[in-house]
């Protein structure tokens, strides 16, 4: 699960770099962005709160995928791209996808994003790629996985040295990267955990909760104290 303290968050989008270079998602380029066709897996969106000028602010909102229980894109998909994974994840499975995009049409949240382009990362950026983490080809959806790659290297390496994983150990890429430090991520089935105690919070809320789709994301809203 994934907690955002939205009052620490400075909308300064390390988040969204890191993503880039951790899941060697490829650039669109601005014209292509303004069309729609860019390929963010994370989003910081920006409010404006409501006061007299020149005391407004601006309020942050980082939007990633919500890897929902109850998750919409997945009985629509024909070709059983998009399943739920045993670490609850809502997995995508590149390699199955044909592309339809009723998936992306049947997520309230619309953080699922087509790759209209084929890849290319000139020389030398070819070498600064993932080699944990598949090039994907034209013609998919692609999303967030919670850095499914870094859960499976921690999973293996804690195995590995037969122990139990530890609380922090997994840290996706926009959470190692956050400044301020307003991502966190863990087992939300540890009640000890930091984030399962970030999701008892009374300032927590998830996003569309009437929609029921269960999201494992947990936003903070504005408060006095900061719980975890």
């Amino acid at each position: 699960m994934l907690a955002v303290d939205l009052d620490l968050c400075t909308g300064c989008q390390a988040c969204v770099a890191a993503c880039f270079a951790e899941n060697n998602i490829g650039v669109s380029g601005g014209e292509q962005v303004a069309m729609g066709r860019g390929r963010h897996w994370i989003k910081v969106e920006r409010y404006w709160e409501r006061s007299e000028f020149p005391d407004v602010k601006a309020r942050f909102l980082p939007l990633m995928c919500q890897q929902c229980g109850n998750a919409p894109c997945e009985p629509v998909c024909p070709v059983f791209a998009s399943v739920h994974s045993k670490d609850g994840l809502n997995s995508q499975v590149y390699n199955r996808c044909i592309g339809t995009r009723y998936c992306a049409q049947n997520c309230p949240y619309k953080v699922r994003v087509f790759n209209f382009f084929a890849p290319e990362f000139p020389a030398p950026l070819e070498q600064q790629l993932n080699p944990d983490v598949t090039v994907r080809p034209v013609g998919i959806m692609e999303k967030c996985t919670f850095c499914v790659q870094r859960i499976r290297r921690a999973r293996e390496e804690a195995r590995v040295e037969g122990r139990e994983l530890v609380d922090g150990e997994i840290v996706p890429a926009c959470a190692q990267t956050c400044p301020p430090g307003a991502i966190v991520f863990g087992d939300g089935a540890d009640p000890e955990s930091r984030v399962a105690k970030l999701f008892r919070s009374e300032r927590g809320f998830r996003l569309f909760e009437s929609l029921n789709t269960k999201p494992s994301v947990v936003y903070l809203g504005k408060g006095e104290t900061r719980d975890g």
